[in-house]
């Protein structure tokens, strides 16, 4: 089969995240099982216009804003005809491919945008795109879907889509889970950890805020955070950091890579994420395949990866108070804490991407 797969980010853009690297997992599978497969993606400073990862084709067209122009401009020069199947990604805007594709084709879609529009464009393109996004949404409501989550799966059917029309795929991850709990050694103090890039939807400094209230009942306890806080909102979270009367016990690492991440995965004692929502919530799982689990917030996304009060805990509300109290009490509790680190670490074990790929293989090949 010939995948023609639309989607702005591709697995080497500085800002990709959990959605391209789930689909560089099913893209080097569908490869292994003799598709072929061309995404079209935005390109990025430093990016080559024309690549092969893993036997798969990534032409870079345009940037974050012309992408969608120069893709359909580019389909119609060249590949009219290619394709067995069209995939449009909607990460926040669709392609509308159904409007000039001839094609079978079907949406995948992680996550919709809705209030991440406030975190994360500034006025007024933000009002522009939630006032939108329900519009553009219904007019690809007759769309045979695939998606991650049942959250995600329960807003498409709030915008209109069919629930017959929408298929959930397992999510993956490539870390491999631990061997034996009992081997992995913890950190000497409570230490709790943030993962992944600093940016305003995924609410980073109620994670600080959280974590300073919790230390006024757990003095020794420590942050640990890791990711890219070059944007805006990842600056003024460092400055928050410098002025807080913990920073001492707050430690931010920058970047780091694969092999410092599973490091602290394995010795941190929870994970923290504070997101607006997540298509799925990846880091959790990973968190949870190295023996730690996590604290979320009650959003889209991190309650499917949380299953409350089972392996991990999902605060009752949304807000740095509610969050430091459970990270509170989880750690006091070590028997609650010892049941929650089994339960996520043998529940991670489900959550592959050979299993995600079995599910998607399928799809498509119904479509």
């Amino acid at each position: 089969m010939k995948i023609l797969w639309f989607t702005w980010k591709d697995v080497k853009n500085p800002l990709s995240g959990g959605a391209e690297a789930v689909n560089e997992e099913l893209a080097k599978r569908l490869i292994k099982d003799g598709h072929q497969v061309i995404f079209l993606v935005a390109g990025f400073p430093g990016g080559l216009s024309e690549e092969k990862i893993n036997g798969y084709t990534i032409i870079r067209l345009g940037n974050r804003w012309t992408v969608y122009w120069k893709a359909y401009k580019y389909y119609k020069k060249n590949l009219i005809g290619w394709a067995d199947l069209v995939i449009d990604e909607v990460n926040t805007i669709p392609f509308f491919t159904k409007y000039y594709i001839k094609e079978k084709n079907i949406l995948f879609v992680h996550q919709l945008c809705r209030e991440i529009w406030f975190y994360e464009m500034i006025f007024p393109v933000n009002i522009i795109g939630y006032i939108l996004e329900p519009l553009y949404l219904w007019l690809l409501s007759d769309r045979k879907v695939i998606t991650v989550s049942e959250s995600t799966k329960n807003d498409l059917i709030k915008f209109g889509f069919k629930n017959n029309n929408i298929s959930i795929i397992s999510e993956g991850i490539t870390t491999e889970p631990v061997k034996n709990l009992e081997l992995v050694e913890k950190f000497s103090q409570p230490t709790v950890l943030s993962l992944g890039s600093i940016r305003s939807m995924k609410r980073t400094i109620d994670v600080v805020k959280a974590f300073e209230i919790a230390s006024q009942t757990i003095s020794d306890l420590q942050l640990i955070m890791a990711g890219d806080a070059n944007s805006t909102y990842g600056k003024k979270v460092v400055r928050f950091i410098g002025k807080s009367k913990f920073k001492k016990d707050i430690h931010y690492l920058g970047k780091i890579d694969i092999n410092k991440k599973v490091e602290l995965m394995q010795k941190a004692h929870l994970l923290v994420v504070a997101s607006v929502k997540e298509g799925w919530g990846l880091t959790v799982t990973e968190a949870n395949s190295q023996g730690t689990p996590a604290v979320v917030y009650n959003v889209e996304g991190l309650r499917d990866s949380v299953r409350n009060n089972e392996t991990g805990i999902i605060c009752q509300k949304n807000n740095p108070s509610h969050l430091a109290n459970d990270i509170i009490n989880l750690l006091k509790d070590t028997k609650k804490y010892k049941m929650l680190r089994e339960k996520s670490w043998q529940w991670s074990k489900k959550i592959n991407f050979e299993k995600s790929y079995r599910d998607f293989s399928m799809i498509i090949k119904n479509i």
